[in-house]
């Protein structure tokens, strides 16, 4: 049974984006993943917010914070 706060989770996965933010957040990698294109390229543009921006995004996926375009939390680890 599923969870009241998984209901409305991301079908993207919290591993992967963590993942991507950790090897690829300065070029924003991981916001093109929960297809969050514009500031994605915003990312590739400011390098990661000059590294700042990428950090925050970092903690927000490790914390569970995290949302997706459709502004759903990117809460599952893996499959």
């Amino acid at each position: 049974m599923e969870h009241r706060h998984e209901i409305n989770a991301s079908p993207k996965l919290r591993l992967a984006a963590a993942l991507f933010c950790g090897f690829f957040g300065f070029l924003g990698v991981h916001r093109f993943y929960a297809g969050k294109i514009g500031t994605g390229i915003l990312m590739i543009l400011t390098v990661g917010g000059l590294g700042v921006w990428t950090f925050i995004d970092f903690i927000f996926i490790v914390l569970g914070k995290f949302r997706d375009k459709e502004g759903r939390l990117v809460t599952r680890w893996i499959d």
